[in-house]
């Protein structure tokens, strides 16, 4: 298997690259939609980043929003006909407590669109499962507690979830070896002992891979770095462990467990990735990116509710240049990097192309 975590796929891409430009006036469809299908959620992370007062992203999110089925219909007969490469359904909510899921997915599956999702894994039964299972590219379930206890502690969820999910999951890789299933470990202080623990324990199960992420406190990155500091030689050693000892044959440990700061600061005064990867929320609004969504005053790029996706998108190239992230950025951005590597694409100097 070739690498999955690659910040240069978007240039196997370059003709939707050379389109970003404002001075192009070239509309290119996204490679990719992340479509948060509803607000609701059958759990109550006590870090969830859309739902805490001191954090930017989800400051304006309404739990009660979900997409309509007619409406989510008409977004996925856009997606389709557009070229769009893949989707993938995301929080806000839980995707799995939309009531219309399985209608999405079985349109994709029909379709030549990817699809992926999401998901805290407590829904992941029946045959919403079974379609995922053979039809979608991957699945991630996001972990904290190493247990039952604690993870209900971190979920405020009935007691006995953690158990339920894993026999959820370990079903699920018996279905089929079609979808790829992995884990995002979201540390913080109270698990960053249970590390290479909760690793091997996945590995068990039969997931196919475990990404480990840092949870985000604070718009600030040197609060993050402050607050992670405590623990990061030895949440790095224990990654480092089991990449030696648990990684390899079909098991894959991805470590993106690092200093935060460097996805904070923007130099740049345009962000090219929002025609790459774009948001629709469970509002029916666009959004800039994941990190900008249920922000209205900051990463709204405009609403679909009452106009169809694909004619709201190939419509006026100047939204695209609404969002400043010099200005209003200044927090967490998972684009960050492929943001840079873009506009350092974009602004070589053609003159001198060939002297490479």
């Amino acid at each position: 298997m070739g690498l999955l975590y690659t910040d240069k796929k978007i240039f196997h891409y370059t003709d939707k690259i050379d389109s970003l430009p404002r001075e192009t006036g070239r509309i290119l469809p996204p490679l990719h939609i992340r479509i948060k299908p509803t607000n609701a959620c059958n759990h109550n992370c006590s870090y969830c980043a859309y739902r805490s007062d001191d954090l930017q992203l989800g400051k304006d999110m309404d739990v009660r929003d979900s997409i309509p089925r007619e409406k989510m219909m008409e977004i996925l007969d856009d997606v389709i006909e557009m070229g769009v490469k893949a989707v993938t359904f995301s929080g806000g909510g839980e995707p799995f407590c939309y009531p219309h899921l399985l209608d999405c997915v079985k349109k994709l599956a029909a379709s030549p669109v990817k699809f992926a999702s999401l998901t805290n894994g407590a829904r992941l039964t029946g045959e919403v499962a079974e379609v995922f299972a053979h039809h979608a590219t991957w699945l991630r379930v996001s972990m904290d507690g190493w247990d039952d206890k604690s993870y209900m502690e971190y979920r405020r969820c009935p007691d006995g979830e953690f158990s339920r999910i894993v026999e959820n999951m370990r079903s699920f890789k018996k279905m089929s070896n079609h979808c790829y299933l992995g884990v995002s470990l979201i540390v913080d202080r109270k698990n960053a002992a249970h590390v290479y623990d909760t690793i091997s324990c996945m590995k068990d199960i039969g997931v196919d891979s475990v990404k480990i992420s840092p949870c985000v406190v604070s718009n600030l990155g040197s609060e993050n770095d402050a607050y992670h500091g405590t623990i990061f030689d030895s949440v790095k050693e224990q990654a480092q462990e089991a990449l030696s000892t648990l990684a390899g044959e079909g098991f894959e440990v991805f470590d993106s467990y690092h200093a935060l700061d460097e996805k904070f600061a923007k130099e740049y005064q345009w962000c090219p990735y929002l025609q790459v990867l774009t948001v629709i929320g469970a509002d029916q609004k666009v959004y800039s990116c994941q990190d900008k969504a249920y922000n209205l005053a900051e990463g709204l790029i405009g609403s679909i509710e009452s106009r169809r996706f694909k004619d709201f998108w190939f419509t006026d190239k100047e939204k695209f240049f609404c969002v400043n992230p010099s200005q209003v950025c200044n927090h967490h951005c998972v684009s960050n990097h492929k943001n840079k590597m873009l506009l350092e694409y974009l602004e070589a100097d053609r003159e001198h192309l060939g002297f490479v």
